[in-house]
């Protein structure tokens, strides 16, 4: 396997792994919404979600912005975009559910990993093996 063939597969392995992270994580939102809103609801910081609107709402709307665009992400279909919008939807929900939560330290950076990989594709694009990369040939 020479050199660009390797680089290529490894733009479709990166995006497929790392978009599996938003699509369970969005799932979560709704097949375990009471534990993640009793989890908000703990947080040090969770009160602030209240400040964009009621938690049992944007719960929802969090696991459809995670699930759409993680599909999208995987896909290689306007990567730009979706990670611009996962990139916005983290944001609020590290600082809430993380931030100032000594047992959450891990995921905290987990969360800062992901931001950095969310840059990654808003500055890249999806690479090659996508539907974008198809459509700009």
């Amino acid at each position: 396997m020479n050199t660009t063939t390797l680089e290529r597969a490894s733009d479709l392995i990166f995006r497929v792994l790392f978009s599996l992270i938003f699509l369970i994580a969005g799932l979560g939102h709704f097949f375990e919404r009471e534990v993640m809103l009793a989890r908000l609801a703990d947080a040090p910081f969770g009160y602030l979600a209240s400040f964009a609107g009621p938690p049992e709402i944007l719960m929802p709307l969090s696991g459809v912005a995670l699930v759409a665009c993680g599909c999208a992400l995987m896909l290689g279909l306007r990567v730009k975009m979706a990670a611009a919008l996962l990139f916005l939807t983290l944001i609020p929900i590290t600082v809430t559910t993380h931030l100032g939560n000594p047992g959450h330290i891990g995921p905290l950076f987990k969360n800062v990993a992901l931001l950095g990989g969310l840059l990654h594709f808003f500055v890249r694009g999806g690479g090659a093996y996508g539907i974008d990369s198809r459509r700009s040939s």
